[in-house]
This record gives structure tokens, C-alpha cells and sequence, in this order.
């Protein structure tokens, strides 16, 4: 059963709601006169008609705040109880994509709304699912482009649909365009309303081929078979063996023989001349360029609920069941997983397979083999994050290594928990915890002179969000419960401080009739403001004693445990100042995950310059979105041509600075196109792809900027 607006509603100014009904013939009979109100809209009088021949009408909203058209039922309100989407026939009449508000009110103030981008074209089917949903829900970070053709039909479905509405009571469509520079023409047609989400599934449905690839996308890299995989691998060989050249001027580590130094057997720090640079065990200046997870089995994809997103998934069973696996990585405290539709059960893992496909059952030897060649002729010198042991056990080229810091501790969230709440290092299981990981996770490689050093956990959430989220830490110990440590440690602070609860009230702007107010769970913790500048210094001070406690404990506990290596920090990707200046002072290098356009326009380098410490950066990338994975990675260009020149400006920047001693890519193979088990991060980020067949004009680029920095 369908809800119609026909066409010529639109062209008269008067539409035709028509509600659910039992048959198609009660649901002619049931016709309702609705309104159409144009508000900084202005509509020709011609009707047009489309290729299949559909007529529209051309709308052209204004150049003012938000113009929109408001499609209203006489009666006040209509009944869509039983429809499951909203169609809209639309064409962008425009050369450029533009942006379109469709938002549906119900009663009370609910509401919901979808932001649409639509892209210049022909016209096509515009469809809004009448209920929340987003890419998420389908197990993935980012759908599939839109629009899809959906045999011979173009359709539009909305990615992202926010809010909620008693489908009974549905008040109004609007149909707007949020502040316009200029006028935006669209054609427009029926409107209507379907049972069901067919549409929606479809979207989804056959987007993966055999070999992990999007079907409905072509690039060049892009395989129909599997000879064409082989004969892909075979000619990447004949390149790849044309680039490994004899390392010139670069000593058994990748260091500069042209920059002497200080030789001690291990990496370590050294300034000269104005610059920090590590330095190689046998005396050479060493800018670290690196790669992470460098892996076969990181990119694992859930099949299980999807199945019909693949199309000839091989069977779970003889050899392609040495590829299928089950976990759970589901975590109520990580926000990184919160909404996947699908974060359990069965998984496939593509790219192992074309590997098995490639070299048989020797592929995972061939592999790292191949792998390590790859990274010498591209002008790599360091294996970074989360990569496969075995690669830094062969000693060609450096390495650094992650110590997770697991354990029964307290925690503390800061606002900002994508993966996980702050953990508390004033609770006693938390100096265990460090002792246990620490010693446990240094054991093997504490004598290996190839190891640049340990980072200490990943990306903690040392702030909040918003404007006040560098107070996110301190606000969030003192909302905890009144058992937590931190808290309780904040809390003797501001007692040694103040002496009297009446003057930190003074001082805070706050009521507080004594100290023990402030072991309320969800204490109202005050946001820092002029009025009352103590809070902002309080706070401060305890994310210093905070980021020290932490830092102080784990330095003290690698370097007890092994001597010989640097400290490389806890790769920030949130921070504040307290939090900087503090690993200053325990690690042997800061650590930073930079994600934009250039390192300078990601931290504050004069206050690292200030700090005098030497900082590295240990995530950065660039995705484009025309080689198959959907997502374009945290900072993206246009097109695949474009990665290139985007590495050499950002590395060339990262390297012109006299504090940053590295750089490190994430990562080297794509995701998954539904979406890795960890979080549903499907992006093209990687230098292969899912069929571990180089993107050869992006590794061109690379591998030019990087033998660049060798002189």
C-alpha cells in the first residue's frame, strides 16, 4: 500500500495525501486535500518531464537561511501506521551536488530528518526510511555511495536518518535547503510512502564480490578473476624488484651516514644543531618512517546477519575454512563499537584468501616476504603499530611495539571514551596492572637493537569534547563515585589547598556545606568560567598530577624492566596541555596521531619547541573514496591521484620541523568494505588493496618522497 502525493499536487498547489488502507481500491477512495506552502521558494509553471518519463516541477529555493517547501495534510495530520519509507522523485537541476533537508514532524516536537547530498545528475528516486537508522546499523562506518542503480531505476537512500515520530500523527514534509549562496534549482515529483524497507535492504544487498571488492565500483586495480589476481601479483613483481636498489649512504639500520652522532648500541635521542633526531644503534641520524598494522589478519569483515551483502562467499568449509572465525568484540565502554548492527558472530577474512588465491599454502611466508620488500623499495624504514611479529623478528627494518596497559583498575571518564574510559592511576591495581603488562610485554625484545621503542597504550581520552573539553578529565573524576581513587586523591588536593570547604565554595563559585559533598556520585562539577579563574587553575592542576601519576608509573616501570629502549609516549590523539607537558617530562618522545592536512595544522609546535622534547607522529593518512571501500579515512581528497601529492606535502612538512623525528602512515591495507570486526571502519587508506595489489600511483609518490628524506 502506498501514501501518494501525485505530481499534479504540485503543479496546482494543492496535493493529495492519501492514508493506509486494506486494498488498492479503498486506498483510491481515500484521498485527502493537502496544502503546499513555498517559503523563499519560487516554482515555474511548465511541467518537465524526466528520461522514463516522469513529470516534474522546477523549485527554486532562494538564496536566504533555510527555504523549504511544507507539504501539509488539510485535516492536520495523516496516518502512515504500516509504511516503512518516504519516496520522493527528484533531480538536482543544478552542476554541482547540493544539499537537501527532508525532515518529517510529528506531534509533541518529534520528528524525523534526514540531510541528503544530492549529486548533479538525472533524476531518481529519493528514498527516506520512516524510522532512525544509519550505515552503523548495517555493521559499517559509511554506506554505499549513492545513488545505486536499481535495475535501471536510479534510487537514493538516505545513509542517515535521525529522530522519531508516531507514524499515526504525521503533521508535515519539509523539503529544504540549509542557507543557500546562491539559488538551487530542483525538479520535483510524486511523493509517496511504501510498506516496508525493501529499499533500503537493497542498497546493501550483493555490494561484495568474491574477492572483498565492491561490486558496483570500478578502478584500476579492481580484478574479475583469479588469473587476472595472479597476473596482477606477477607484474607488481617485475616492478617491485626494479625499485629494492642498494641502500647508498644509509648504514644496517636505515640511518644516515651523512649525520654522524653519538653511536650506543641502542635507538635513542639526540639534538644537534638545532634538531632532534633519533639515532641508530650504530651512530646515523634517523627519521623514522613508518607503517602500521602492517598484517594479514586485520581485515576481518562479520558475515553472519549480512550474508546477503556478499555475493559468492566462498563456503565455510575444505580450504576457504581456515579464513572463517567467530569472536565478540563487543564493549559497553567503548564508543568506537556502540551501534554496530553487526559486532559478533562469524567472520570472513577476504584478504588472506587472496593471499591463499596468490601463493597457495605457503601464502603467509610469500606474504611477508613480499611485504618486506615492498617496504624497503618504498623507501620505509620502520615497522610501526600493531604489525605482524614476524616481519620485525627478519631485522630489515626497525620497529616499534605497544605495551596495553589491562587490568581490574578503576576508571575515570573524561567525556570523550571512543575507546574506553580514562583508567585511574591512583588506584593501587592500576601500578599492578603497569608491573604485569610491562614486564610481560618487554620480555622478548628488551636485547633486540632493531626496536625503537615502546609506546604505553593508544589514544586515551585525556580530554572531553566541546569547548570545555580540556576540563573533561577533572569534571569527570569529580563526578565519579565516591569509592573511586582519583576522585578521592582530587579531593585530598583541594583540602590541602583551601583547608575549608567554605573556601574552595568561595573560590568555585559553588555551594558546599562541607567536604563531604563532594563524595556524591555525579557531583555537579563547575565549568571554568572568568568569574571565578580558581576552578581552570584547580582543574589544571589536578590533569598535571593526573597525566603525571600515569606517565611517572609506566616510564619508571620500562625503564626498570628494559634499560636500553626509548619511551615513546601514549600516541595522543586527544590532549591538553597538562597532559603534553607531562609526558614531556617521563617519555623520550612525544607521540602524536595527527590527523590534517599538515602536522602544524594538528598541534601546537611552538609549545612542543618549548618543551624542547623530540615528538614523532604516529598516525596520519589520506582516503579517497573511488577505490572501493566506502569511507575516505579521517582527512580525504578527492580522488586517488590526489593521495599522493597530499603524503609528500604533510611528510616533507613533518620533516622540515626541527622537533619531529618520524612519520607513520596508517595503514597498509584497506578495510574491509562492510566494515572491520573492531569498529566497522571501512576505509580506503591503505597502499594495497583487499587484494594486496598496490594503488602503484599513490606508492609512486610515497616512495619518491620518501627516498627524498635519505639525503
Amino acid at each position: 500500500m502506498k501514501f501518494i502525493v501525485p505530481c499534479a499536487g504540485l503543479v496546482l498547489g494543492l496535493l493529495s495525501f492519501r492514508s493506509t488502507a486494506a486494498d488498492v481500491a479503498d486506498l483510491a477512495a481515500s484521498s485527502m486535500p493537502a496544502n503546499i506552502q513555498l517559503q523563499q521558494v519560487q516554482r515555474t509553471s511548465q511541467v518537465e518531464r524526466d528520461a522514463h518519463g516522469t513529470p516534474l516541477q522546477r523549485y527554486a529555493f532562494q538564496p536566504v537561511g533555510q527555504p523549504q517547501i511544507v507539504i501539509t495534510p488539510a485535516a492536520g495530520v495523516s496516518n502512515w501506521n504500516g509504511q516503512g519509507t518516504l519516496q520522493i522523485q527528484v533531480q538536482n537541476a543544478m552542476p554541482w551536488a547540493v544539499t537537501l533537508d527532508v525532515t518529517i514532524d510529528g506531534t509533541a516536537g518529534q520528528r524525523l530528518h534526514a540531510q541528503i547530498g544530492l549529486p548533479a545528475g538525472p533524476a531518481q528516486t529519493l528514498i527516506i526510511p520512516l524510522h532512525a537508522t544509519s550505515s552503523r546499523a548495517f555493521g559499517m562506518q559509511v554506506g554505499p555511495p549513492m545513488p545505486f542503480d536499481d535495475h535501471g531505476h536510479t534510487v537514493f537512500v538516505a545513509g542517515i536518518v535521525e529522530g522519531a515520530i508516531d507514524l499515526a500523527q504525521v503533521h508535515d514534509i519539509r523539503l529544504g535547503m540549509p542557507a543557500p549562496q546562491a539559488v538551487q534549482e530542483l525538479l520535483l515529483g510524486k511523493l509517496e510512502t511504501s510498506r516496508g524497507d525493501s529499499a533500503v535492504q537493497d542498497a546493501y544487498r550483493g555490494i561484495v564480490d568474491q574477492w572483498g571488492q565492491y561490486t558496483r565500483g570500478h578502478w584500476p586495480e579492481k580484478i574479475d578473476s583469479d588469473a587476472a589476481l595472479r597476473s596482477a601479483h606477477a607484474e607488481e613483481q617485475k616492478r617491485l624488484q626494479t625499485q629494492l636498489t642498494e641502500r647508498q649512504g644509509l648504514d644496517a639500520y636505515g640511518g644516515r651516514e651523512d649525520i654522524p652522532l653519538t653511536r650506543t648500541g641502542w635507538f635513542h635521542t639526540q639534538k644537534a644543531n638545532g634538531r632532534w633526531w633519533l639515532v641508530t644503534p650504530d651512530g646515523h641520524a634517523f627519521f623514522s618512517l613508518g607503517l602500521n598494522t602492517v598484517t594479514s589478519h586485520d581485515t576481518r569483515t562479520y558475515v553472519q546477519g549480512r550474508e546477503s551483502m556478499f555475493v559468492n562467499l566462498p563456503p565455510d568449509q575444505s580450504l576457504w575454512s581456515a579464513f572463517y572465525g567467530s569472536s565478540d568484540t563487543r564493549d559497553a565502554e567503548r564508543a568506537a563499537s556502540a551501534g554496530l548492527g553487526a559486532n559478533h558472530g562469524r567472520w570472513f577474512d577476504f584478504y588472506e584468501a587472496n593471499l591463499y588465491r596468490v601463493d597457495g599454502a605457503d601464502w603467509l611466508a610469500a606474504w611477508r616476504k613480499r611485504t618486506l620488500d615492498r617496504l624497503q623499495a618504498w623507501g620505509f624504514n620502520t615497522i610501526g603499530n600493531w604489525s605482524d611479529k614476524a616481519l620485525t623478528e627478519q631485522h630489515r627494518l626497525a620497529y616499534t611495539l605497544s605495551i596495553s596497559i589491562h587490568g581490574p583498575f578503576g576508571n575515570v571518564s573524561s567525556g570523550y571514551d571512543y575507546w574506553g574510559r580514562m583508567p585511574d592511576p591512583f588506584d593501587p591495581r592500576f601500578a599492578q596492572a603497569v608491573e604485569q603488562s610491562v614486564a610481560q610485554d618487554t620480555a622478548a625484545s628488551g636485547d633486540d637493537p632493531w626496536l625503537l621503542g615502546y609506546y604505553a597504550d593508544n589514544e586515551l581520552a585525556w580530554a572531553g569534547q566541546g569547548p570545555q573539553g580540556r576540563w573533561g578529565l577533572a569534571m569527570g573524576t569529580l563526578h565519579g563515585k565516591a569509592q573511586s581513587a582519583a576522585k578521592q586523591a582530587f579531593i585530598a588536593m583541594l583540602k590541602k589547598k583551601y583547608g575549608a570547604a567554605s573556601k574552595l565554595a568561595a573560590a568555585w563559585g559553588i555551594a558546599l556545606g562541607d567536604w563531604s559533598a563532594l563524595d556524591v556520585a555525579n557531583f555537579p562539577a563547575p565549568e571554568p568560567n572568568a568569574a571565578y579563574p580558581a576552578i581552570a587553575d584547580d582543574y589544571s592542576a589536578w590533569l598535571r598530577r593526573y597525566a603525571d601519576q600515569y606517565f611517572g608509573l609506566v616510564a619508571a616501570a620500562i625503564h626498570r624492566h628494559d634499560p636500553h629502549h626509548l619511551f615513546l609516549g601514549g600516541r595522543f590523539a586527544v590532549n591538553t596541555p597538562e597532559a603534553v607537558a607531562s609526558c614531556a617530562k617521563y617519555c623520550d618522545v612525544i607521540s602524536f596521531n595527527i590527523y590534517a592536512d599538515l602536522p602544524q595544522h594538528g598541534v601546537d609546535l611552538d609549545a612542543i619547541h618549548k618543551l624542547d622534547k623530540p615528538m614523532m607522529i604516529t598516525e596520519f593518512h589520506f582516503g579517497s573514496g573511488d577505490r572501493g571501500p566506502f569511507g575516505k579515512g579521517v582527512v580525504s581528497v578527492w580522488t586517488e591521484d590526489q593521495r599522493g601529492a597530499a603524503y609528500a606535502r604533510y611528510v616533507q612538512a613533518a620533516a622540515s620541523d626541527p622537533a619531529i623525528v618520524g612519520t607513520h602512515w596508517f595503514e597498509y591495507v584497506d578495510e574491509p568494505v562492510t566494515g572491520r570486526l573492531l569498529d566497522g571502519e571501512n576505509s580506503h587508506t591503505g597502499l594495497v588493496g583487499i587484494t594486496d595489489i598496490p594503488f602503484n600511483g599513490f606508492i609512486d609518490a610515497v616512495r619518491k618522497t620518501n627516498l627524498s628524506l635519505r639525503h
